[in-house]
């Protein structure tokens, strides 16, 4: 329940939309792929070092976590076909003889599967996340700051201690 307040706090301080969207959307690709290997290192270096809004991303890595579980089958039919494919076996093996191509686990079917469908969704899960929280700023947010119950809460002594604790 503190994540989600932290999220919903996120959502309505001036954190720009961006760095909710790519923590919503990192925390998408880890949670849909396993959580051991090179890309999960790469996502959390790229979580923890740049500007991206940690409790979004801790939320969509849960949500999608429990989306994944159904879906585990799917990725693993999708990345055994894309293993076993005649056409790219060169390539599989070529790029499993090196040592990035052992550390990425690729040679896994349901990590290579997950990271393609993840990967695919990526860039249509940021665009979409953007806007979700923009329109949330634009109509939501500020329908619930017109309510009367809201404006006698924010005026009150109680509320600027409790604004100044949480900074």
């Amino acid at each position: 329940m503190g994540l989600l307040a932290k999220l919903l706090k996120a959502l309505n301080s001036d954190a720009s939309p961006w760095q909710l969207a790519l923590g919503l959307s990192l925390g998408m690709i880890m949670g849909l792929t396993p959580l051991l290997g090179l890309h999960s290192l790469v996502i959390l270096f790229v979580v923890l070092f740049c500007r991206i809004n940690i409790s979004a991303f801790l939320v969509s890595w849960s949500a999608f976590s429990l989306i994944a579980l159904p879906l585990t089958s799917s990725f693993a039919n999708l990345g055994e076909s894309l293993l076993l494919a005649e056409n790219l076996q060169g390539a599989w093996t070529a790029f499993y003889n090196t040592y990035l191509g052992q550390l990425t686990q690729f040679y896994h079917t349901l990590t290579i599967g997950s990271v393609l469908v993840a990967v695919i969704l990526f860039p249509f899960a940021l665009l979409l996340s953007k806007k979700l929280v923009e329109k949330y700023r634009l109509t939501f947010m500020q329908w619930v700051n017109q309510l009367r119950i809201i404006k006698i809460i924010k005026g009150s002594g109680f509320y600027n201690i409790y604004q100044r604790l949480g900074e």
